[in-house]
């Protein structure tokens, strides 16, 4: 059985996503207060997850924002790490890695949207979705490996 869905609320749906992510940003950067980089680096993200919602809210609008993504490399790192729990006395390496879990569970997301999309339109959307969540994780997976593993360096 096929559902059908429209393009307007794929869109909605996407845009609910972002305001989620950007929440869970905004509150875990006032929840660290031990560590300020920590706090700093959520509120980042937060900031670039209401730009992802003031894209979507544009596009949604009929405002089609041009934009373009640089190429960049993903060694896929959170893959192979757990997603711990949100705690207020979290360590920075453990609150880096649930950030970074987040933004894998966002990509894959969107991942799949697309992949269960049969317009064309939808699809590429989706797809552009799931490259700027991957570009947030790319981002955290150098955070963590640069704080999960100082003895390397």
């Amino acid at each position: 059985m096929t559902n059908t869905y429209s393009f307007k609320d794929a869109i909605i749906f996407a845009i609910h996503n972002e305001v989620e992510a950007y929440e869970f940003y905004r509150d875990a950067g006032k929840k660290i207060t031990s560590d300020r980089n920590l706090a700093d680096t959520f509120e980042e993200l937060a900031v670039e997850e209401q730009k992802h919602r003031d894209f979507l809210q544009d596009y949604l609008d009929g405002d089609m924002p041009d934009f373009q993504l640089n190429d960049f490399d993903d060694y896929h790192v959170s893959e192979g790490v757990e997603k711990p729990k949100l705690t207020t006395n979290m360590k920075f390496v453990e609150a880096v890695a649930l950030a970074m879990k987040k933004e894998e569970e966002a990509m894959n997301m969107y991942k799949k949207l697309a992949a269960s999309s049969a317009n064309d339109q939808q699809k590429e959307l989706f797809l552009d979705l799931s490259r700027m969540e991957e570009m947030h994780k790319v981002k955290l997976e150098k955070i963590y490996v640069n704080a999960a593993y100082v003895e390397v360096w």
